[in-house]
């Protein structure tokens, strides 16, 4: 056979791009604006990201940035790592990919796999933080020999890649009728190459950004949030804001939802960023006619999510999902009614007032958290109790004055407002305390005494 008869790339950085387009007849039902989903998944590193990594790495070859043998270092939550290490690979290079520990466990060991290091930072800490994901990975640059840093947050082959690839793909499968296009900004480059490729082509045609509630391009102020590898806590040079029209901000909840019904109603398995993107392309295509075409890009596959979106214990204890029969919900009904705000204290609080707190709200226990209610799972950093810091008073003088940061315990345990009370009843009697989640957000604490005293029917929840 002659090698010309071989339909065969030469190699696998040759089937980045060229993905598929699929219509969504089932979750877009009764809808008269058609629905179709750009789907990424079909890359060789499973995701969006192997566009922008293949042209990073070629421009910094091309100035010389990155030397035969070097090292590439990068923060990421997984696939820009994983389009990295791919390109890598290929061309001789060595990895270190520095990630949150929001990220999917299942993502480290891919990156492991392809025989990257991975160094894990805090989420719940301030980009300009030393111990943040940013600043270790600048650390890192600084330290390792031959080092390059692609840093797809101000690279502008990033959303360069999108606009010589994404965006022509889309203009030529929907034939130039396409009228909305919505994606999720992340490092903002698929957004912003997309859109202005599009807006090159027809003035008109909308770009919506999906944003996870709390991101800062739909007017929050990055607080954490659940949904990996989109939204952001700072504005990267990567994303244009002219470019997009509208940003529509989607709950945790809601997306995780989306992922699960686009997987099972349509059969295509997507993550939670791409439950995201779906939500918010439904409601932009609501308001639209049959003569309209909405563009939906799912940037990657709910692979890279088992044992979180798609498990169903995390998603219980998370208080995403509600079980049958009598639930923590019940029981802690009338309580949330009465008070609302759930007692915690922060970082940088002092033991002697956090001992005050404790004992203002009859508390054994109260978690430590940072920001302003209602905090995030993430925003949880440990716990104080009364007996763990009469304990350490006795080794150390002089702790009245210090930080409970310094002296804290590890988190309470969790448990979901949906899980049953035989549930809560097994973790109350591993600790005395639980704290009580509510769509991936902190809502009150469960004492041992007051569950025992509601199971026993001597509470007035229990008596409705």
């Amino acid at each position: 056979m002659n090698s010309s008869e071989l339909d065969v790339a030469e190699s696998v950085l040759d089937l980045i791009g060229n993905t598929p387009m699929v219509r969504l007849p089932r979750v877009g039902a009764g809808l008269s604006c058609p629905v179709l989903a750009k789907l990424e998944t079909t890359n060789p590193g499973g995701s969006s990201k192997d566009r922008p990594a293949v042209t990073m790495i070629d421009e910094a070859e091309k100035a010389g940035l990155l030397k035969p043998g070097g090292t590439i270092i990068e923060p990421t939550s997984g696939n820009t790592g994983v389009g990295l290490a791919i390109v890598a690979a290929q061309r001789g290079y060595n990895c270190i990919f520095v990630m949150t520990d929001k990220v999917s466990s299942e993502k480290v060991s891919l990156l492991e796999a392809y025989g990257a290091e991975v160094v894990v930072c805090p989420v719940a800490v301030d980009p300009d933080d030393p111990r943040s994901y940013y600043s270790t990975a600048e650390r890192l640059v600084n330290e390792v020999p031959d080092a390059y840093r692609p840093n797809q947050y101000h690279n502008q082959a990033n959303p360069q890649a999108h606009y010589e690839s994404t965006g022509p793909e889309i203009w030529q499968q929907t034939g130039g009728r396409v009228t909305h296009f919505v994606a999720g900004a992340g490092t903002g480059g698929t957004i912003t190459g997309v859109g202005k490729f599009l807006k090159e082509q027809r003035s008109t045609v909308q770009i919506i950004a999906a944003d996870p509630t709390n991101s800062v391009y739909s007017g929050g102020n990055g607080r954490p949030y659940l949904v990996e590898g989109v939204g952001e806590d700072f504005w990267p040079d990567t994303y244009d804001p002219k470019v997009v029209d509208l940003a529509i901000a989607v709950s945790d909840a809601e997306s995780f939802a989306m992922a699960h019904r686009v997987t099972k109603e349509e059969g295509i398995l997507i993550g939670g960023s791409g439950g995201t993107a779906v939500a918010a392309a439904l409601r932009v295509a609501e308001g639209l006619s049959s003569e309209d075409l909405v563009v939906v890009l799912i940037p990657d596959s709910g692979r890279g999510y088992l044992s979180k979106v798609f498990d169903k214990e995390w998603m219980a204890n998370m208080g995403f999902t509600h079980q049958e029969g009598l639930t923590v919900a019940d029981l802690i009904g009338v309580k949330l009614q009465d008070n609302l705000a759930l007692p915690y204290v922060a970082p940088q609080t002092t033991v002697r007032d956090a001992i005050e707190i404790m004992r203002a709200h009859g508390l054994s226990h109260v978690p430590v958290a940072k920001g302003e209610m209602p905090i995030a799972a993430a925003e949880v950093l440990g716990s104080v109790s009364e007996d763990s810091l009469r304990e350490k008073s006795f080794e150390a003088t002089g702790i009245l004055d210090r930080s409970v940061e310094e002296l804290m315990d590890p988190p309470l345990p969790i448990i979901g407002i949906g899980e049953t009370v035989g549930a809560a009843v097994q973790k109350i009697e591993r600790s005395p305390v639980v704290l009580v989640l509510d769509s991936g957000k902190p809502r009150t604490l469960l004492e041992r005494a007051e569950l025992l005293q509601t199971i026993s029917g001597d509470t007035e929840v229990q008596e409705k």
